[in-house]
């Protein structure tokens, strides 16, 4: 009996496939590091839309200037008529806070809206509160949507979200993994879709009802959340299966690349996207995590304002994983049934 040698039994233990894996798993982590310590580890108020309210045009534009000039341009400012108007567009979620002057006093206002992001409006009142003490003025700050008390920094949402984007994804993995990654036939794909369809209803009402009537963590309606808990999870699970449908189990690692280490640390849950750095603040809006977390605060927080295109860009991650789902399992189908034919015409050796 022949023995083998140790580098044998390594070739036999590790193939290059698994070579192949394993690295790609070290390159995940090593983005999943860069991209959670990239994006949080230094957060920094930039260009957030802010208001500026005066009784006059010209000490109105007057503070716009000053704010402007203010190192590191951590506000964008623009004059707002009054302070009903201001007090309106940040509950439409166009402005993320807004300073109203009293000329005739020695303290101004500041409107904020915690639910947006409890981070952004306390950095927002430490730094007028500076800008006031410059002046020798004092500030006074008014919260028109507070996080729930039992919405502790107004992360709840952003939880929420993720547990939802996670079911997406681990479902659509459990699928590939236990009957082959890439769909036999578009019979096939159609039944994972569905699957992934009922999955995300049970799942979204789920989370609905965890963090409402259960824990009371998040205010607005069971039913509002349960809609966008089911078109998140579904919009994860379906790009999944694409991906899945396209790669095969590389599609895994991919949907990961795409949702958690792209997508959480820039869906401005622990900081809102005016606090992230330049790359995070761009994609972030357009991953199902980002889209999300703001639809979710808008449910809380701002009577479903301002959330048509994240609804939309949910949307469209589902539209595009059907799409590619099926398509690939028909593409695939042909190809074997091409070969099957080709076959079938080959001839026989006598």
């Amino acid at each position: 009996m022949t023995e083998t040698s140790f580098l044998d039994e390594v070739k036999d233990a590790v193939t290059p496939r698994a070579t192949l894996l394993v690295v790609g798993v070290i390159a995940l982590q090593l983005l999943f590091i860069a991209s959670y310590v990239g994006a949080l580890h230094d957060p920094k108020p930039k260009d957030v839309p802010f208001g500026v309210v005066a009784p006059r045009q010209a000490a109105a534009q007057q503070t716009v200037t000053r704010l402007a000039r203010l190192p590191g341009s951590p506000l964008a400012p623009r004059t707002v008529a009054d302070e009903a108007t201001a007090r309106a567009k940040i509950l439409n979620r166009e402005l993320d806070g807004a300073l109203v002057v009293h000329p005739d006093r020695n303290t101004d206002t500041l409107l904020v809206a915690g639910g947006g992001g409890t981070a952004l409006a306390t950095t927002l009142e430490r730094q007028l509160t500076a800008v006031e003490a410059a002046e020798q003025r004092s500030l006074r700050t008014r919260d028109l949507s507070p996080a729930s008390g039992q919405d502790f920094n107004g992360l709840s949402s952003f939880y929420l979200v993720i547990g939802w984007c996670v079911g997406g994804y681990l479902c659509a993995s459990i699928l590939a993994i236990s009957t082959g990654a890439r769909p036999a036939n578009l019979r096939r794909a159609v039944i994972r879709l569905a699957a992934m369809a009922l999955v995300s209803l049970v799942g979204g009402l789920g989370g609905a009802v965890v963090v409402g009537p259960i824990l009371g963590a998040l205010p607005g309606g069971v039913v509002a959340f349960w809609g966008l808990g089911a078109l998140t999870t579904f919009a994860v699970g379906a790009a999944t299966l694409a991906l899945q449908g396209v790669f095969g189990v590389v599609g895994i690692g991919l949907a990961i690349l795409l949702v958690v280490i792209a997508g959480n640390p820039s869906a401005g849950g622990a900081f809102p996207l005016p606090m992230l750095p330049p790359f995070w603040k761009a994609v972030g809006p357009a991953l199902p995590p980002g889209a999300g977390t703001w639809a979710a605060r808008s449910i809380a927080y701002f009577k479903g304002n301002a959330m048509t295109a994240q609804l939309l860009v949910l949307s469209a991650w589902a539209l595009a994983g059907i799409v590619v789902t099926l398509a690939a399992a028909v593409l695939r189908s042909d190809r074997r049934t091409a070969r099957g034919a080709r076959r079938v015409q080959e001839p026989r050796p006598s």
